[in-house]
């Protein structure tokens, strides 16, 4: 039983920077902006028939609803997640297009 709570509690500890630099990203990406998920398509169903089906998604986040800056919110991600400041701005992060 010792063991399995002390595997819990590790599992909740802080992560490298690396990785909360990663996470936080999609953070500050869904600050800046919500993101948008839209599928359609046309399949035919066991009897032959023809029907079409669709799909929207949309992921808004309470930081964007609040008008908060993605790098602030990039910074304090990583910071509550690793313990740490992020190595690089997020301006200097591959994969950020703000």
């Amino acid at each position: 039983m010792a063991l399995a709570l002390i595997g819990i509690v590790a599992a909740c500890g802080p992560v490298p920077v690396e990785q909360a630099e990663l996470t936080c990203l999609r953070d500050a990406e869904l600050a800046q902006r919500p993101r948008t998920n839209v599928a359609v398509g046309i399949g035919t169903g066991f009897d032959g028939d023809t029907r079409g089906f669709g799909s929207v998604s949309v992921d808004l986040s309470g930081d964007y609803l609040m008008g908060r800056d993605p790098s602030q919110v990039y910074d304090r991600c990583v910071q509550r997640r690793s313990g740490q400041p992020p190595r690089r701005p997020l301006a200097d992060q591959p994969g950020w297009t703000g």
